[in-house]
C-alpha cells in the first residue's frame, strides 16, 4: 500500500464523529424501546435544544430543555397511550458527523379517547462529547391533536 492510498483510505474525524454519532443514536432507541428512562437521562445532555412544536391538547408534547424531562417525555407518552398499539418504524437513519436525521411512520392509540392517530416524522439528533444536545422531532402533530380530542 502506498502512503498515498493509506491517506485516501483512512478514518477521517468526521467518519469516526458520524460513526460515534449513529452508535449514541442506536444506544437512545434501544433504550427508549425498552422503557429505560435512567439510560436516556445519561444519553441526554444537562441542557437540550428540544423543539418539538407545542400541541395544547396532546398532554405529553410540551416544552423541555432539561435531560430529565426529555427522557420524561417516553414515559408520559405511555401514560397516555395504548402500548399494545404503539407502532413505528425507521425508514431512514442518515448521519453527518454529530448530526442524525431519522425518518420513519408511527402510529399508536390515546387510552382516553379511544382514537387512533398516524403519520410520518423525522427527528434531528446530535450527539456532542457522547450526549445528545438537539432533539428536533416533526410529526403529524394533527393526527395526534384530533386523537386526544373527546
Amino acid at each position: 500500500m502506498t502512503a498515498e492510498h493509506a491517506a485516501t483510505t483512512a478514518p477521517t474525524p468526521a467518519a469516526g464523529t458520524a460513526a460515534h454519532t449513529r452508535a449514541v443514536v442506536a444506544e437512545f432507541l434501544a433504550a427508549r424501546l425498552a422503557g429505560d428512562t435512567g439510560r436516556m437521562v445519561e444519553l441526554f445532555a444537562d441542557d437540550v435544544d428540544w423543539m418539538l412544536a407545542e400541541n395544547p391538547g396532546v398532554p405529553w408534547i410540551r416544552p423541555r430543555s432539561t435531560g430529565a424531562e426529555c427522557a420524561a417525555q417516553s414515559a408520559e407518552l405511555a401514560a397516555y397511550t395504548v402500548p399494545e398499539d404503539a407502532r413505528a418504524s425507521l425508514d431512514t437513519f442518515l448521519v453527518d458527523g454529530a448530526d442524525a436525521v431519522l425518518m420513519g411512520h408511527l402510529s399508536g392509540t390515546v387510552r382516553a379517547t379511544g382514537k387512533s392517530f398516524e403519520g410520518p416524522f423525522a427527528l434531528r439528533l446530535t450527539v456532542e462529547d457522547g450526549r445528545i444536545t438537539r432533539h428536533h422531532l416533526y410529526e403529524n402533530s394533527r393526527s395526534i391533536a384530533e386523537a386526544c380530542a373527546a
